[in-house]
């Protein structure tokens, strides 16, 4: 992944949001001025910075450096506290072949039809 970010996309994803500049900077765990020199285009931010805005801005990495034009995540947190029964399950499934994989994603169309 390339750390420049389109800024324009940046932008654009916090106002959909409804995020202020300080807001988004609290977010993803840096000061205020360095979030606006990140929307500014005056600062390439790391890599890891890159993947902290995407994950604030429930969006995906590659959608904020112009690589993809999907906006929804690549990846998805689940914490155990927020919610166990799901954490459980991933972690059931962690250790399965692509085979059982495939079986378990049939079951789970079948069962939500």
């Amino acid at each position: 992944m390339k750390s420049a970010l389109d800024t324009a996309r940046l932008s654009s994803r916090r106002h959909e949001l409804g995020l202020t500049q300080a807001e988004a900077a609290a977010l993803i765990g840096v000061t205020q001025p360095a979030y606006q020199r990140y929307e500014a285009g005056t600062r390439v931010p790391s890599v890891q910075v890159v993947k902290e805005m995407a994950q604030a801005f429930q969006t995906s990495a590659s959608y904020l450096t112009g690589e993809s034009d999907q906006k929804k995540p690549d990846y998805i947190l689940i914490g155990k506290a927020e919610s166990p029964l799901l954490y459980s399950v991933v972690e059931c499934c962690r250790n399965y072949n692509e085979e059982q994989l495939k079986r378990l994603m049939a079951y789970l169309n079948d069962l939500a039809k």
